[in-house]
């Protein structure tokens, strides 16, 4: 009943590639910025995708497909990261995908309190061991 599937394609509903790719660089770009002190100041640094590599869909998902995503850091530097990214559904390997990222320190309050609404909102079922910055 997703409405992403009904065009996508008709008679033969799949996931997009991109929304899949999209969901496991929120879930990379949420990883960093959580697993992160607070700079100078308590300024934050944001990821911002500045790359996406070696993108491979194995398997397709459609219809009543529960996607699971991973993400692992491969390298981080102070200004940039990289993360392989790994989704499956119901077993199966849907995908995997290495994405760079650039972690910007942003001055701007609203961009702030707008990712802290959605990471609580995202992990309101958890319990942190950080508190979301």
């Amino acid at each position: 009943s997703d409405e992403v599937l009904h065009d996508h394609f008709p008679g033969f509903p799949l996931m997009p590639g991109a929304l899949i790719i999209e969901a496991a660089a929120q879930l990379a770009g949420f990883l960093l910025e959580v697993g992160q002190p607070a700079g100078e100041g308590g300024r934050v640094r944001r990821a911002v995708l500045i790359q996406v590599d070696k993108a491979k869909f194995r398997d397709r998902a459609g219809p009543g497909d529960q996607l699971e995503l991973g993400a692992s850091l491969v390298s981080r530097l102070e200004t940039a990261a990289q993360v392989r990214a790994e989704v499956n559904a119901g077993g199966r390997r849907i995908a995997e995908v290495d994405l760079t990222f650039s972690l910007q320190r942003v001055d701007e309050e609203a961009i702030h309190e707008q990712r802290r609404r959605l990471y609580r909102l995202w992990t309101s079922d958890l319990e942190l061991p950080v508190p979301i910055l």
